[in-house]
């Protein structure tokens, strides 16, 4: 029998070194198929169900749930049925060349048997590799690696060198570095993209970052020309894709295991109750919070606002039978506005190695919208929100809400926000000194919206009121600047109707 074949846990997107393991999909003895789910992981970013890159009998699971495995490590032992069907798997796609190219299964230029020495040309050698990596890689991925076929063994056919061209095969072998780089070779958000080796070593010599790019081939595949558009593309400011903050304190499901009610704390004397392990996401967060309070001089500025003008206005949209609009999709489109007119809160501020400081200014808006989720606090972001309607900011908000709340969200749109809105009036809170949201240099929250008598031309009224809280680096820019953008979104929201003819 052949010996079983390890897969090793693979970067599952945006860098993330370890995952918890969370289920087996399959035990011991079950027989598995290529692409089929085998354990269910939960990394910082969300859960992701792994597919297996190999069809065989399940020889080993390296791992019980709850614990966490770090990345290359072995997560499943698979031992082959067969030679044959191993063979047919391993067939399923080309396999790189030792110079990082992709293998022909087609002689070109001179090893072609139609072929005069010297006649293949430079330009039908290029054409061919590109046919090649058109076709790389097999069918469903996760987001961290893909199943390129041979995954370690592929064929390829060369002619010999003689008078007689006969085509015979050449079997080629990587090493197991190559094989480990191949399985974690990483698309972000995409399922069922596989970058060939041609497309990484391009973008490795140019300095392009794979991660950043969103493939226009079927299923997300990057293809050669998406990394020669970004070659000849402006250079622009690289985003940092941030891990995600909790804004505000929330209450949230916790796992706790039991513990020995003998155990008491030697501090205080009391019993333990339990103990809760920092993990995953929240862990992630624990983080990103700590980092945030550590490198951020940040201060807040605060507001209340009348909020009866926008509430009329979504109440007489209503009547017409018109698709309203929630209200955050209304402050949403205030706050990109707002931002257009005060730049320096959708900033970051970046270090070099020298210890010099550039403040990085973008040319968009990627609002973050903060989400409560079993799992914790996240934080996905519509990208160019700045180019989105009240209508369009509020499908997909919802829509953004919805996946992380499965635990669907994929790192693309977990990352990358530029500024973060943050409804806690959900919790029934009036405000919050927020938790700036690392790298990003500012945090808008809004609290619940209540009844508050309120003086309205010399009278006093009943109106329905809320408050915004503005937290912001201050080493971006000053007082002035905060109040500023704070008080843009305020009149926003007084006065949407006229505000909106503007925006």
């Amino acid at each position: 029998m052949s010996e079983p074949r390890v897969f090793l846990l693979p970067d599952l997107g945006e860098g993330l070194t370890e995952a918890e393991l969370v289920s087996w999909h399959v035990s011991v003895g079950d027989t598995i198929a290529v692409d089929q789910p085998i354990a269910e992981v939960e990394t910082a970013k969300s859960a992701v169900e792994v597919p297996s890159p190999y069809a065989g009998i399940v020889a080993e699971l390296h791992g019980k749930p709850g614990e966490t495995l770090d990345v290359g490590k072995p997560l499943i032992s698979v031992t082959p049925l067969s030679s044959g069907s191993v063979a047919a798997a391993d067939d399923a796609a080309p396999a790189p060349s030792p110079d990082g190219n992709a293998a022909s299964s087609m002689p070109s230029g001179s090893d072609r048997p139609d072929a005069t020495p010297g006649a293949a040309s430079s330009a039908a050698a290029e054409a061919e590799a590109y046919r090649e990596e058109e076709k790389a890689g097999s069918g469903n991925v996760l987001i961290g690696y893909g199943t390129p076929g041979g995954h370690g063994v592929a064929k390829r056919t060369r002619a010999r060198k003689s008078s007689v061209s006969v085509v015979e095969p050449v079997e080629t072998k990587l090493s197991k570095e190559d094989e480990l780089a191949l399985l974690r070779t990483r698309v972000p958000g995409k399922l069922g993209a596989v970058i060939s080796p041609l497309v990484r070593r391009m973008a490795k010599e140019h300095g392009v970052d794979l991660g950043a790019l969103h493939g226009s081939g079927e299923s997300g595949l990057i293809m050669r020309r998406d990394v020669e558009a970004a070659i000849s593309a402006p250079v622009a400011a690289p985003v940092v894709e941030p891990a995600e903050a909790a804004p505000s304190p929330a209450v949230e499901p916790v796992e706790t295991r039991s513990v020995n009610s003998q155990d008491r704390d030697v501090r205080t004397g009391l019993p333990i109750a339990s103990r809760t392990p920092v993990r995953g996401v929240r862990k992630a967060v624990a983080a990103n919070m700590a980092r945030s309070r550590a490198e951020i001089p940040e201060a807040t500025v605060w507001v209340d606002v009348d909020a009866t003008g926008l509430l009329e206005l979504r109440q007489g949209m209503k009547a017409n039978g018109t698709e309203v609009p929630g209200l955050l999709a209304f402050i949403a489109r205030f706050v990109t506005a707002g931002l257009k007119k005060y730049p320096e809160l959708n900033t970051r501020i970046e270090t070099a190695e020298d210890g010099s400081q550039e403040i990085v200014g973008f040319d968009g808006v990627n609002l973050g919208i903060a989400a409560q989720t079993d799992r914790g606090l996240v934080v996905p972001s519509v990208r160019g929100a700045e180019k989105m309607s009240a209508r369009e900011l509020d499908a997909e908000l919802r829509r953004l809400t919805d996946v992380a709340r499965q635990g669907k969200a994929t790192p693309t749109e977990l990352g990358g926000g530029t500024f973060t809105l943050n409804n806690y009036g959900v919790f029934g809170v009036d405000g919050s000194a927020a938790i700036i949201n690392h790298p990003e240099v500012a945090i808008l929250g809004v609290g619940r919206i209540i009844d508050k008598p309120w003086v309205v031309n010399g009278e006093l009224a009943v109106r329905k009121v809320t408050e915004l809280t503005l937290t912001f680096d201050h080493r971006v820019c000053d007082g002035g600047t905060a109040a500023g953008f704070l008080r843009f979104v305020a009149d926003a929201i007084e006065n949407p109707q006229s505000l909106l003819v503007d925006i």
